[in-house]
């Protein structure tokens, strides 16, 4: 007996293989700088330990509605208003456990078999496998450093056939850190709406822009879903809340979905959230501040090194540079990297065939740990050559 063959279409996310890598040489005693994993290294707001002990405390810990708590969909609601000036009504929000249950409870809805989803290549490592799970259809369009890894119409434009379903566009982006224009989200939605396409935004890493503006999708149409959640602005990671945003007629399938396969997200996180929404503005603000202060730095030194970053990203908390000058096998490279300069980075065919050749910094770390991974990587390229 072997497992099912749906297992043998899901591969491997190697960021987080490298992630276990590194555990068992930090278990060795090996000192290890990560600047692999996107995850927030701040402790979650102060507002959200308080509620989350009162809301055990008060017995806040029975099922709630499938779609979520009415406090916290209300709450994201308001936080839309105010944030994109949007009127969202909260019976279209579903609360999930995590972005990843919202994502494979949207392509359950919108995905028969055959269907496409076109996506951009470099893209979030999952995504592919989310779409692919559901007998889906990944239609990637290479996106380019000269562009800023971003999307241009004439590029979506062919790749659309009659079995496409949406244009998937992520903006703060993993892994390239860019942001979508205002006037090029405009051109996306135009196509989609001349093509009867929904428009699928994941927009987890809203609110940490330290350039410009980001534009949620509904400021531009309202055939769009959104992916969010409260693990990166807010570094919740650990606590698993996310949310689905979905056009009216999706709203029934997906709780139904909901209903059978998670029940409802945790009852008190669901609280924490609604604390994070209404009262962490102070805390995510100094984040940003920080992650600022440690983009500007990453990317300096990056440059010096000799990686090429030729659009410097403006949101979430990754630099994506190219290093075709150093080898073409970003997988070996990102080992020999950890191996030799005991720094975690993240290869860029994690991201796809077109991130081959590109490594994924990340600096959600403190400077200090910065400094000193870049100072290893320094040392490391001096060696290499």
């Amino acid at each position: 007996m072997k497992p099912a063959d749906r297992c043998e279409n899901i591969t491997p996310f190697i960021v987080m293989e490298i992630l276990e890598k590194i555990h068992k040489m930090e278990a060795a005693g090996i000192d290890v700088i990560h600047m692999e994993i996107g995850e927030p290294d701040f402790n979650v707001p102060e507002c959200v330990n308080k509620v989350s002990i009162e809301a055990l405390l008060a017995n806040e810990t029975h099922y709630t509605h499938s779609l979520g708590d009415i406090r916290l969909r209300q709450a994201i609601s308001d936080y839309h208003k105010a944030t994109y000036n949007t009127i969202i009504d909260p019976g279209r929000i579903l609360v999930t456990s995590g972005t990843s249950p919202a994502m494979l409870l949207l392509f359950s809805a919108l995905v028969n078999p055959g269907d496409e989803i076109i996506v951009s290549d470099p893209h979030y490592a999952c995504y592919e496998n989310f779409i692919n799970y559901v007998q889906g259809v990944p239609v990637t369009v290479p996106v380019f450093e000269e562009e800023g890894f971003i999307f241009t119409p004439e590029a979506i434009k062919a790749k659309i056939t009659p079995k496409t379903r949406a244009i998937f566009i992520n903006s703060p982006s993993n892994p390239t850190g860019t942001v979508i224009p205002e006037k090029r989200m405009r051109q996306i939605v135009d196509i989609a709406e001349t093509c009867n396409l929904y428009i699928i935004s994941d927009e987890i890493y809203h609110g940490l822009v330290y350039e410009g503006k980001e534009h949620s999708i509904y400021e531009f149409t309202d055939k769009a879903f959104v992916l969010n959640g409260f693990s990166k602005l807010f570094a919740m990671t650990g606590l698993r809340l996310g949310y689905l945003i979905a056009p009216p007629e999706y709203v029934r399938a997906l709780q139904v979905l909901q209903q059978n396969f998670f029940i409802c997200a945790n009852s008190v996180t669901q609280l924490a959230g609604v604390a994070a929404l209404k009262d962490a503005g102070n805390e995510t603000r100094v984040m940003k501040e920080t992650y600022n202060k440690r983009r500007i730095y990453v990317i300096d030194r990056l440059k010096k090194m000799g990686f090429g970053i030729k659009v410097e990203p403006t949101g979430a908390f990754y630099v994506f540079a190219n290093a075709k000058h150093i080898s073409n096998d970003s997988y070996a490279l990102a080992l020999d990297i950890l191996e030799k300069a005991h720094v975690g980075v993240t290869p860029g065919i994690d991201f796809g065939s077109n991130g081959e050749g590109y490594l994924r910094f990340s600096y959600a770390n403190s400077m200090e740990n910065l400094k000193t991974g870049l100072d290893r990587m320094e040392g490391y390229l001096k060696e290499f050559k």
